[in-house]
C-alpha cells in the first residue's frame, strides 16, 4: 500500500490530505495502525523528499528512497550539521525557489530553523468555545473522556494534545465544547477586537475557522457576517456556528447584492486573504513543490484586489485586520505598505508575526488598521 500511494501521489494533482483520505476511503480493510503507520511514512516523505533523493544517490525508484529515509532519517532533525557537503536547501529538502524566498524574507539563519521546523508535524491544538466552557472546564471535560491536555502558553483559550488523537467522535466535540485551531490562528483571531453590539464582516471567511474563535465577544448580540467565494465552504461555515450556537450570524454568497448593503457599517472587517501558505508546510508539505514566484506574485496581486473591495465595509474610525498564514514578506511587510499608501488605511500598532521556528505554531501574519474619518 505505501509503495502504491508514493507511486501514485503528485503534488501537482492536489493536497496530500485529500489524496491519502480517498486512499483510505477506497481500502477499508486497512487498519487503525496501518493507516497511521502509512500516513507518517508518506508525510515524512513528502517532507523530506529532496534530501531523501539526493542521498538515494539520484535513484528514482521509491524502494530505494524508502531504504534511504529509514537509514538517515534519524540525523534529519539537524540536517546542516550532518550533510554539510550539500547545498543547503537540499539539505533542508526544500525547493531552490522557495528557499531563495525564505531567506529573502527573513534572512538565512530565521529561514533555516523555519525550514528545518516546518518539516516536523504540527501538535493537535484546540481552542474551548466560550460561549459554551471555560479553557479549564474543556481540559476536565477532556480528561474525562481520556484525552490530557496542557493549556497553550500565548493563547488564554488554547489546549495541546499530548498526542494525536481522534476526536470527532467526542460527545464534547459534538455538543460544540472547541474546535481544532492552531495557537497562531488563535492569535490572529483575537485581533478582532470587537465589543457586544458591534457589526463584524469576515470577508474571505472559508469555513469560518477565525469567526467561531471572535465570536464569543459580541455575546450573542450586534451581527457576524461570512463572506466567501466558494459557496461549499460557507455551508460548512453554516454547520460549524451551528454546532458552536452563534446564531447572530449571516452568510454572504459572493456576487450577492448583501455585500454593497454592508458599506461604511462594519465596525471590524477581517481579510484573511488567500495566500501562498508557507507559514502552514508543516501541515502541507506537499505545498512545496507547488511553489512558485509567478504564483507568489499573481496572489500578492489577488490580495490587493480583495483588499481594495473589503475596505469599503469598514466604517469611518472603524477597523480592518489583514492576516495570511505566509511569512513571506511579499504577502505581509510589502502588502502593509502598500495598504498605506493606496487604502484609507492607518496600522495601528506591529504587527502579529508568528512561526514555527519560534513557537509551536504555524507561520501567521496579523496586521491592524483603522480607517481614516
Amino acid at each position: 500500500h505505501l509503495l502504491t500511494i508514493l507511486e501514485q501521489f503528485s503534488p501537482e494533482r492536489g493536497p496530500l490530505d485529500g489524496f491519502l483520505h480517498a486512499y483510505f476511503r477506497s481500502h477499508k480493510a486497512l487498519g487503525s495502525k496501518d493507516r497511521a503507520y502509512i500516513g507518517e511514512m508518506v508525510y515524512g516523505l513528502t517532507r523530506w523528499g529532496i534530501l531523501v533523493e539526493a542521498l538515494s544517490a539520484g535513484e528514482r525508484g521509491w524502494q530505494e528512497r524508502l531504504a534511504a529515509y529509514e537509514k538517515y532519517s534519524k540525523l534529519f532533525d539537524d540536517a546542516l550539521k550532518h550533510f554539510p557537503r550539500l547545498a543547503p536547501h537540499v539539505a533542508l529538502s526544500f525547493p531552490q525557489e522557495l528557499y531563495d524566498a525564505l531567506k529573502a524574507s527573513l534572512g538565512e539563519e530565521e529561514a533555516n530553523l523555519f525550514c528545518l521546523h516546518s518539516n516536523r508535524p504540527a501538535p493537535t491544538t484546540l481552542r474551548a468555545n466560550l460561549l459554551k466552557c471555560t479553557r479549564t472546564e474543556l481540559a476536565e471535560i477532556l480528561k474525562e473522556e481520556g484525552i490530557s491536555t496542557e493549556p497553550t502558553l500565548r493563547s488564554p483559550y488554547g489546549l495541546k494534545l499530548e498526542k494525536r488523537l481522534p476526536l470527532f467522535h467526542l460527545e464534547s466535540f459534538k455538543k460544540g465544547l472547541f474546535e481544532m485551531q492552531d495557537e497562531g490562528s488563535q492569535l490572529l483571531a483575537d485581533l478582532v477586537d470587537a465589543s457586544p453590539k458591534q457589526h463584524v464582516l469576515d470577508f474571505c471567511s472559508g469555513s469560518g475557522g477565525k469567526t467561531l474563535a471572535f465570536a464569543h465577544k459580541l455575546r450573542g448580540t450586534g451581527q457576524l457576517y461570512l463572506h466567501d467565494i466558494r459557496l461549499n465552504a460557507l455551508q460548512e461555515a453554516k454547520k460549524r456556528m451551528k454546532r458552536a450556537g452563534i446564531e447572530n450570524v449571516q452568510f454572504i454568497p459572493s456576487g450577492a447584492g448583501k455585500l454593497k448593503k454592508l458599506k461604511n457599517r462594519m465596525d471590524w472587517t477581517l481579510v484573511d486573504a488567500p495566500c501562498t501558505g508557507t507559514g502552514t508546510l508543516r501541515r502541507n508539505p506537499d505545498m512545496k513543490m507547488r511553489f512558485s514566484l509567478a504564483e507568489l506574485k499573481k496572489t500578492a496581486e489577488l490580495q490587493r484586489s480583495i483588499l481594495s473591495e473589503a475596505v469599503k465595509s469598514v466604517k469611518p474610525g472603524g477597523h480592518l485586520v489583514y492576516s495570511t498564514c505566509s511569512v513571506l514578506k511579499e504577502e505581509n511587510e510589502d502588502q502593509v505598505a502598500w495598504i498605506e499608501e493606496h487604502l484609507p488605511l492607518k496600522l495601528l500598532s506591529s504587527p502579529l508575526k508568528t512561526s514555527p521556528a519560534q513557537e509551536e505554531m504555524d507561520g501567521f501574519f496579523g496586521a491592524v488598521f483603522v480607517k481614516s474619518t
